[in-house]
């Protein structure tokens, strides 16, 4: 079960960062909250976030073995702990950022994303 909450949970991060790199007005949930709208250099990096993302998720759908493996599942496993200690870091940024939206929206999804990485490779 933790597999799935954390691939929905970080695939919907990844919607809202695809909706941030068409223009969409939800810059108040990403990167401090500065923009409404995010401007085209910071479009560009939210872009890669996506594909990190979409990365991720993948890993833990690996590591819980929801779907086959593309690396050995012992390299899925350090993977998907690597990407538990980059959300554990993501948890303390977004309760820290000065926007609302990022602190009290952002956070608690990132914080539980962070749990379910830490949890899917101690369980499978």
């Amino acid at each position: 079960m933790t597999t799935i909450i954390g691939a929905v949970a970080f695939g919907s991060a990844a919607v809202i960062y695809l909706l941030l790199i068409c223009g969409a007005p939800l810059g108040e949930f990403a990167l401090g909250g500065k923009y409404k709208v995010l401007p085209g250099k910071y479009r560009v990096i939210c872009a890669v976030s996506v594909v990190v993302q979409l990365f991720a998720v993948m890993i833990i759908l690996q590591t819980g073995r929801i779907i086959p493996f593309i690396f050995t599942p012992q390299a899925t496993r350090i993977i998907c702990f690597i990407f538990a200690g980059y959300l554990s870091l993501n948890v303390v940024t977004n309760f820290l950022s000065k926007s609302k939206k990022e602190k009290w929206v952002t956070g608690p999804l990132s914080l539980i994303t962070a749990v379910c990485f830490w949890l899917t490779p101690l369980l499978h």
